[in-house]
């Protein structure tokens, strides 16, 4: 069964469609449930089996990556499940291909994984979230993702304040000091990461991206906001505090990491960079989800002067903050 393509047969897939997708690739029947789940950006259902147990179907919204950068996903998860690390990897059909595609829209179909986020780690835990990370690096440094962004001021930051100012999401009073003390930031923090190697890498790391299951520990979910960087930045956003408040956690996440992969102690100068990058980096995701939703998600004045001269203000206090420390 086919239907309306792009982005208008993604707003209308039907429970019909997203179960025979998911029998034409898992090869297996469906029993007629198909539950949607939360997802802010895809639309994803978890499907019942005829036989026992479920799936997911992960729909991606389009226009939101490329084919090229969701194969570069695909590719990693793989790759990381192979060498028997705790991710969830999308599932291959008989002719072995993990991504799809129904009427233009892309998907993947992955094993069903539950679990729940460790607020408050133990010592003991912190340094098995640090071995698991530095599994995903070695197995991130062995190539390059060609498709997706690379982590810097000059090459994802760049891309996320021209989508700004291309899309008029700041209001124009608020526009011309916004962009310019951003870019006089950008600028400014550039030259700390010359040198720096970089890697795949998750890319989101925060801890709703970690989840624990009894008896298998914690595992890694959500690669979409794979990118290349700098390996601090898969450490840096577990964090509870900023580093001076949080460098017992920061120890136990190096100890258990670097049971795995070296960690060049420099890359630390680049966290408070990297908070900053984050900041526009949500911005520019926010102003995304506004065009793709004519509405905004997470915060309910975004989009007035008021929410950006907040912004603006945070961007201030942040670079202060970075120079305070040069």
């Amino acid at each position: 069964m086919s239907g309306p393509s792009g982005v208008a047969g993604f707003a209308t897939l039907a429970p019909d469609v997203v179960m025979d997708r998911v029998e034409q690739v898992s090869g297996r029947r469906a029993s007629g449930i198909c539950r949607p789940l939360a997802s802010y950006i895809n639309r994803v259902f978890e499907i019942g089996l005829a036989d026992g147990g479920y799936l997911v179907a992960k729909f991606y919204r389009p226009g939101r990556w490329t084919r090229a950068a969701l194969q570069d996903e695909h590719d990693f998860l793989r790759e990381l499940a192979a060498d028997e690390i705790s991710v969830v990897a999308p599932l291959a059909d008989a002719a072995g291909r993990t991504l799809h595609e129904q009427d233009g829209i892309h998907f993947a179909v992955f094993p069903r994984r539950g679990g729940r986020p460790c607020d408050e780690p133990s010592r003991a835990e912190w340094q098995q979230i640090g071995r698991l990370i530095g599994r995903i690096h070695q197995v991130g440094a062995r190539k390059a993702a060609a498709g997706r962004i690379t982590i810097d001021p000059r090459h994802s930051a760049r891309i996320h304040l021209e989508f700004l100012r291309a899309a008029g999401a700041i209001p124009r009073e608020v526009e011309a000091r916004y962009l310019a003390v951003a870019q006089e930031l950008l600028d400014r923090i550039a030259p700390r990461f010359d040198g720096v190697a970089r890697q795949r890498l998750h890319g989101d790391l925060h801890r709703m991206n970690l989840l624990w299951r009894p008896g298998e520990g914690f595992h890694a979910i959500d690669f979409d906001d794979m990118a290349n960087g700098p390996a601090i930045q898969d450490l840096w956003m577990l964090l509870p505090d900023r580093l001076p408040a949080a460098r017992s956690e920061f120890d136990l996440l190096l100890a258990g990491y670097e049971t795995f992969a070296e960690y060049d102690d420099a890359q630390t100068r680049l966290i408070e960079p990297l908070r900053a990058l984050r900041y526009l980096h949500y911005a520019a995701w926010c102003a995304r989800q506004k065009a793709d939703e004519g509405r905004t998600l997470l915060h309910p004045e975004w989009g007035t002067a008021d929410f950006w001269r907040r912004e603006l203000a945070d961007l201030q206090r942040q670079a202060q903050d970075i120079m305070d420390l040069a």
